[in-house]
């Protein structure tokens, strides 16, 4: 008698060809997968599910490594804003308010947003790069046999790393942005000292302080989400490895402008809540 040939096994899901709902559905889908992930991330956070090694290692790189390119980005912003606005402001002679325009400007926005997207191209690529790398060569899938969960064991300390680290340079960002303002409107334009620094004295406050040291708390901790989890789905071959590091930096670079619009409107809301009559103007 013949004998009945075995069943056919189902092709795989092609990548390429998008799911029942469009764009929309691979962004829903995507976005679930990247919460669960975070939340696996958060627990090896608390439960201490890595070595104290391996975070100096990614604090050390992230940190120490980045110091110098924050800086020499945060100089060049505030010299570069100084120039730009100066003609503005001294054609109505208010040039004596351009540091408290510029200083407002980087501490509450230009210094923990440029300090994240500078780390989403330098670090967030290099994690998704790693990770990949580790996921294609299987040493996720060698931690797993391990009994080790490799989302816990890896992810955790780059995320505690990023969230202790990127405040530390966003203040850097901050002082540098300010000594660039500073130099180019009293050593080059001959502004009145007195009369810029108690400008900026009234007007940039804790509060401006305060908020963009929280902004960079949030943008580093989203940062580094996105850069990991783009790394742990990575495809196979270099091609998949080169993919998940644009990829994100692409999705990191998003997430930290509209998390900064959301974060700005909420630190006004706050602030208007709390200081109903406190000033809003600088000049």
């Amino acid at each position: 008698m013949p004998t009945a040939s075995p069943p056919a096994r189902p092709k795989p899901p092609d990548p390429d060809v998008l799911p029942v709902g469009g764009p929309l559905a691979v962004a829903l889908v995507g976005l679930g997968d990247w919460t669960l992930f975070s939340v696996r991330a958060l627990t090896g956070l608390v439960r201490r599910s890595f070595s104290a090694s391996e975070w100096l290692r990614v604090a050390v790189d992230i940190g120490v490594n980045s110091l110098t390119v924050v800086v020499i980005t945060g100089l060049f912003i505030g010299m570069v804003l100084a120039v730009q606005t100066y003609n503005q402001f001294h054609t109505v002679g208010l040039e004596t308010s351009l540091g408290a325009v510029i200083h407002l400007s980087v501490v509450r926005e230009l210094g923990p947003v440029l300090s994240s997207v500078m780390l989403a191209g330098r670090v967030g690529g290099a994690m998704a790069a790693e990770l990949a790398t580790m996921r294609v060569s299987e040493q996720i899938d060698a931690l797993a046999c391990l009994g080790v969960d490799p989302v816990k064991y890896l992810v955790a300390p780059r995320f505690l790393a990023c969230l202790l680290m990127i405040p530390f340079l966003t203040v850097f960002a901050d002082v540098a942005g300010l000594v660039g303002c500073t130099l180019i409107c009293l050593h080059v334009y001959g502004i009145d000292p007195h009369h810029y620094w108690e400008h900026s004295r009234n007007y940039v406050g804790v509060w401006d302080v305060f908020v963009g040291v929280a902004k960079s708390f949030v943008l580093g901790g989203v940062m580094c989400l996105i850069s990991c989890h783009r790394g742990f789905h990575s495809r196979a071959g270099a091609a998949g490895v080169g993919r998940a590091a644009t990829q994100a930096f692409v999705f990191a670079f998003v997430a930290i402008i509209v998390l900064d619009f959301v974060l700005s409107m909420f630190a006004n809301s706050v602030h208007d809540l709390v200081w109903p009559d406190a000033k809003t103007k600088v000049i």
